[in-house]
């Protein structure tokens, strides 16, 4: 009777053993690891800076959440959004929203906002006047020539006041949109890269503040229209599929993007250049 005791209690302490060694462990960051027992990899596209620089300025963030965050270069914005569509990337930091609205239109596209990051500080520039009341009648404006940029700018010349649209709220915008024109401005549409030749050749002329530099312009000290503060509309964003962006790598990433360190990064490398969307 001993012995069989013996056995038994050496078989209960077997079983609870293999019961104790079959829990799941209680560190959130167990969680994420896959079966090789490295942590959880999240790609994220982007192929320029300062989107790159803050997407390397978070990795020890990620890490400590769980997670290896990969930065994948591309060479160009069609290939960030396939890559991203295609579940090649788990999300993307490149482009503003009407951007890639227009990438799901042409490409039955499922990209969707995980959450805005910075917006870069976009204005109008002049070679001839110093204030808009100085603009002759049959000024000459250049303007991108691209969907998406072209609205844009024809979005800030209505918010100053120098023309009407006939649609205010729409996001799809070409010159004959315009329903008033008082001054008569002459509209001349660019390339985006070729905009700092058209402001020597143009009595306005829309750019970014990353190319306007190479002129020693900056937006706030020298730009006649800004586009209004509270208009994120063009912010660059995260961007995520419909299908994962609730998951917890990309609640990670999210956290991890609109953090003080990132946001004390834009207002310091980035300052005149953007402001914090998030």
């Amino acid at each position: 009777m001993k012995r069989i005791l013996a056995v038994l209690m050496a078989l209960t302490i077997f079983l609870v053993g293999c019961a104790k060694a079959d829990q799941k462990p209680e560190s959130s960051k167990e969680t994420v690891k896959e079966a090789s027992g490295e942590l959880k990899t999240v790609e994220v596209a982007s192929h320029t800076s300062p989107m790159i620089d803050i997407l390397e300025l978070i990795k020890d963030d990620m890490k400590e959440a769980g997670y290896n965050l990969e930065v994948v270069k591309v060479s160009d914005n069609v290939q960030a959004n396939v890559a991203l569509q295609n579940r090649e990337v788990d999300a993307n930091f490149f482009q503003h929203e009407p951007f890639m609205q227009q990438f799901n239109d042409g490409n039955d596209g499922d990209l969707i906002k995980a959450t805005p990051v910075y917006n870069a500080l976009v204005a109008f520039y002049s070679n001839t006047v110093k204030s808009l009341d100085e603009l002759k009648d049959g000024a000459v404006v250049a303007i991108p020539n691209d969907p998406t940029n072209r609205t844009r700018a024809l979005r800030m010349l209505a918010s100053s006041g120098l023309i009407k649209l006939d649609d205010p709220e729409s996001y799809n915008l070409e010159v004959s949109n315009i329903s008033e024109n008082p001054k008569n401005l002459a509209f001349k549409e660019w390339g985006l890269l070729n905009l700092n030749e058209a402001f020597k050749e143009s009595d306005l002329t829309f750019n970014y503040p990353t190319y306007i530099d190479a002129l020693g312009l900056k937006p706030e000290t020298d730009g006649l229209i800004l586009e209004p503060e509270a208009d994120q509309t063009f912010a660059i964003v995260l961007a995520a599929r419909k299908e994962n962006v609730d998951s917890d790598e990309l609640r990670a990433l999210i956290k991890a993007i609109n953090s003080e360190k990132v946001k004390e990064f834009i207002e310091t490398n980035l300052k005149g250049h953007a402001k914090v969307a998030f």
